[in-house]
Parts: C-alpha cells; sequence; structure tokens
C-alpha cells in the first residue's frame, strides 16, 4: 500500500460567511460537521494511517529570515491506499465540502526518502 498526505484547502469566502453566523449557528454547523467526519472516518477506518489535525497559523521560514505567513490549508490526513486514484476517491463527497469551509482536497503521493551513502 501507498501512503497520501491529504491536505484540506478552505475557502476564504466560507471562513468570511462564518464569521457573520451567531454562536448558535457554528455551533450546529460544527456539530453536524464532527458527525459527518465521524462518518466518513468509521467508512474509511482501515485506510487511515493518522487521523491528522486542523492546522493553526503559519510561519515561514526563507532565506530572508521568519515571518508569518497567511495559506489556506485547514487541516491534513494520511491515509494508506493501492493508488492515487483509489486514495482520491476516498474523498469524493467528503464533509469538508458541504459542511465545512472547504474549497478541495489535494491528495499528494508518499514518496520514499532516498537514503545517504555512507
Amino acid at each position: 500500500m501507498k501512503k497520501f498526505l491529504v491536505i484540506y484547502i478552505g475557502s476564504l469566502s466560507e471562513r468570511e460567511k462564518a464569521e457573520h453566523k451567531t454562536a448558535n449557528e457554528q455551533e450546529q454547523r460544527e456539530q453536524r460537521g464532527m458527525e459527518a467526519w465521524g462518518s466518513w472516518v468509521t467508512a474509511n477506518a482501515n485506510s487511515i494511517v493518522d487521523y491528522g489535525s486542523p492546522i493553526g497559523k503559519t510561519k515561514r521560514a526563507s532565506p530572508d529570515g521568519i515571518s508569518d505567513h497567511q495559506n489556506r490549508i485547514t487541516a491534513y490526513t494520511i491515509v494508506q491506499a493501492e493508488s492515487h486514484e483509489a486514495a482520491a476517491k476516498m474523498f469524493e463527497n467528503h464533509p469538508h465540502f458541504s459542511i465545512f469551509p472547504g474549497d478541495s482536497v489535494e491528495i499528494m503521493e508518499c514518496l520514499p526518502m532516498p537514503q545517504p551513502e555512507q
């Protein structure tokens, strides 16, 4: 089985909409989201290597130093599947699209790390 890093991409417009919802509306949305996420996890339990987690604020390290950075990554998961296509199919109709403020899910194969010569 191959491993895949899955990155959940958020929608800026959805985040802005969420900011205008009442606390009760946000709580209900989160509850529906967690129920849907739980169902997805149950259906795919044999393929999930690492449930991952939501992602916080970003710092960027570059030759110019360290700075605050903004991106739309909201969470990650690691799954295993026979192929890239099979891994991607796990995310069709994922709750990220309908309940969480999500634009897309990006699925990338984790390639073997070259070993240094000794």
